[in-house]
């Protein structure tokens, strides 16, 4: 949308995407500012890999909704692997669920149900909730629960043969993207054509903490103390929503 002007705004993405049936062997890897979980390279950068003469950019727009899907689907997976809980359903929330094709797609790829709540800015929300609770103004969570509503659920309902081959293409393109930009040790990246799953492994979610060991967030906050004041201002916020939230229940 911004610098490509393939879109002109976010809503247009669905309805281009929604153009072609598949992303005939599109992928674009959105490795912008390198790869996070669960490969943490920071030598990767963004491509777009197995583009031919018929793709357009309907394709390119599909592929980019999907590689949201996609990196979604390498989180649980880690998750999974690190603690054995497998992902029984998927609650979603923001602007990005009103891209039906979006959600479709997620609850393909990962094979379990994706549920929308009619209030869709949870963060927000949940934080009202936690201000209430704290001061009173609901009894308890059970309460809470009760307000909480479905608006919409996309149940899996692609094929075991093309999610396989979907998610082959993908693992195959974010090797393309390894390599790209010098390490802080002066030399380049990985050999590209690093297994995937070889990267799975080594750099599963327990790698976490060693990338957070590189910010010391205590040293930060005492050398500025004007980083204190947003903190206070969203406990302050979260304080009043949650009771004008709690006036409109009762």
């Amino acid at each position: 949308r911004d610098q490509l002007n393939i879109i002109p705004n976010a809503a247009e993405s669905e309805a281009l995407a929604s153009t072609v049936h598949s992303n005939d062997g599109l992928y674009l890897v959105p490795a912008f500012a390198g790869l996070f979980a669960p490969y943490w390279r920071s030598d990767a950068r963004a491509c777009i890999v197995g583009m031919t003469a018929t793709h357009n950019k309907a394709h390119i727009c599909r592929a980019a909704l999907e590689a949201t899907a996609y990196q979604a689907r390498e989180v649980f997976d880690a998750i999974y692997a690190d603690s054995n809980v497998k992902l029984t359903s998927l609650k979603v929330d923001g602007g990005g669920t009103n891209n039906s094709l979006l959600m479709q797609f997620q609850a393909d790829i990962i094979d379990v149900p994706v549920v929308q709540p009619k209030v869709m800015e949870t963060t927000a929300m949940g934080a009202a909730f936690a201000a209430g609770l704290a001061v009173g103004v609901w009894k308890g969570k059970e309460e809470i629960k009760e307000m909480w509503h479905v608006a919409r659920t996309w149940t899996p309902s692609m094929s075991e043969a093309e999610k396989q081959k979907n998610w082959e293409g993908w693992q195959k393109a974010v090797t393309k993207s390894f390599g790209w930009e010098k390490t802080t040790d002066g030399e380049a990246g990985d050999d590209a054509e690093d297994d995937v799953a070889g990267a799975h492994a080594a750099n599963r979610t327990h790698e976490l903490p060693r990338v957070l060991d590189k910010f010391d967030l205590l040293d930060a906050l005492g050398k500025s103390k004007a980083a204190i004041v947003p903190v206070v201002l969203t406990a302050t916020a979260s304080f009043v929503a949650g009771i004008m939230i709690g006036g409109r229940n009762r």
